[in-house]
């Protein structure tokens, strides 16, 4: 296997505790022997408190560690946080190479870790499928780059672009916003119970209670929501909010269900309650990253 293939491999990895890690980023890392041969070593961010991918695999190596190259999606740490630095273990262990997915923008970090390890002597590579990478952290990296959280609208709609649902979503279906797992397990550690948020004010005894009620412009919104150490939103409102989030240029990416079903007229509400493109060169386009047939059902999702 090559570097992108191992690296491919850490992203497997890291896939696994994408629920599990938030405020901190989700990481794969994968620790290959000199020895072609011998057995290849892996590991994924625990918990916040617990160890980083790098820590993990490189306690699952022990010995193997020396003269091995070291792959990991994102750039080690080297300053102390809840645990100590990434790059001292890194050192430590005599890892004689890292190849790297992208550079951390947190700003503890941001280059500091590769330079740390290159003046160990360390060779170290980066942008190793960093775009895939990219992908797969993106909701981090946004948050580091900008305080703010990465933000996906789900929307549901007929194929003339209906809904049923009416604006207002909390006072007209009483939601849970709770984890749903398919196994029907309860969540746990890799499945913590997300922070529930109602723009405005719930009504007393809905089922969204206790929830985080916030209000005001939406960019105050998820600058608030970004201190709190939330990396990605969901926003599942009515028409209007989806319309306010779109035309304020917030969405990072869509989510459309679409049924294979026609309201075929104009009392249903539509996806969008407000002004929309006065003429075609105004229409926004965005860029379809996937389709997939769920049942009966489409599910589209668009990056801006």
């Amino acid at each position: 296997m090559d570097d992108a293939e191992h690296m491919r491999r850490a992203m497997a990895l890291a896939a696994t505790v994408r629920t599990g890690t938030a405020p901190n980023p989700w990481v794969g890392c994968v620790v290959v022997p000199s020895d072609a041969g011998r057995t290849v070593f892996e590991g994924a961010t625990a918990p916040p408190g617990g160890p980083h991918a790098e820590v993990v695999a490189l306690a699952a190596a022990g010995g193997a560690a020396r003269g091995a190259t070291l792959v990991v999606t994102l750039e080690p740490c080297a300053h102390h946080g809840r645990t100590p630095p990434c790059t001292e273990a890194i050192i430590e262990a005599g890892i004689a190479r890292v190849v790297v997915g992208v550079e951390d923008p947190d700003e503890h970090v941001a280059g500091r870790g590769i330079a740390a390890l290159r003046e160990a002597g360390i060779v170290v590579s980066v942008g190793v499928a960093a775009d895939e990478v990219a992908e797969q952290l993106a909701p981090y990296l946004k948050h580091r780059r900008t305080g703010r959280p990465w933000v996906v609208l789900k929307m549901a709609a007929s194929l003339d672009g209906r809904t049923a649902a009416p604006d207002g979503t909390v006072r007209a279906d009483d939601p849970q916003l709770t984890v749903r797992l398919d196994d029907q397990s309860p969540p746990g550690p890799g499945h913590p119970e997300p922070i529930r948020v109602v723009l405005g004010t719930a009504p007393a005894g809905a089922r969204v209670h206790p929830a985080l009620e916030l209000s005001g412009e939406l960019d105050d919104v998820l600058g608030e929501l970004g201190r709190r150490g939330v990396l990605q939103l969901l926003v599942e409102g009515g028409a209007s909010v989806a319309h306010d989030f779109h035309a304020a240029g917030l969405v990072d990416r869509y989510i459309v269900y679409l049924a294979p079903a026609f309201f075929g007229g104009d009392d249903a509400r539509p996806l969008f309650a407000g002004r929309g493109a006065g003429t075609i060169g105004d229409v926004w386009k965005g860029r379809l990253v996937s389709v997939a047939r769920l049942g009966d059902d489409l599910r589209v999702e668009v990056a801006a």
